[in-house]
């Protein structure tokens, strides 16, 4: 598991990158990679390509992410979910909290 995290050039778009298992081991990596840029950003992108696997402490971790980037008008983008991930992501309703793109 691992997670990084870019500020695109012009400062508006946090992009979080998760490769592997997405667990409660990646907790504390996962909200050092957004708070480590304030919240300045509009756009908060979570890529989840390499992702293997989701869990629902993963799960939390992305209401958290949604919490700390504005609630209700956050802009949080999922992007690339695998089909195991996508369904995790649609049982739990999570495609009327979040955008959900690609794959």
């Amino acid at each position: 598991m691992a997670v990084t995290s870019d500020l695109s050039q012009d400062g508006s778009v946090v992009t979080i990158t998760v490769s592997g298992r997405f667990d409660f081991g990646a907790h504390h990596e996962f909200r050092t990679a957004y708070e480590r840029f304030g919240k300045e950003a509009g756009v908060y992108e979570v890529d989840l390509g390499d992702a293997t696997y989701l869990d629902s402490s993963a799960l939390g971790m992305l209401l958290l992410l949604r919490d700390y980037a504005g609630g209700e008008a956050a802009r949080v983008r999922l992007k690339r979910p695998n089909t195991d991930v996508r369904k995790i992501l649609a049982i739990s309703n999570f495609d009327k909290l979040f955008d959900i793109q690609g794959n």
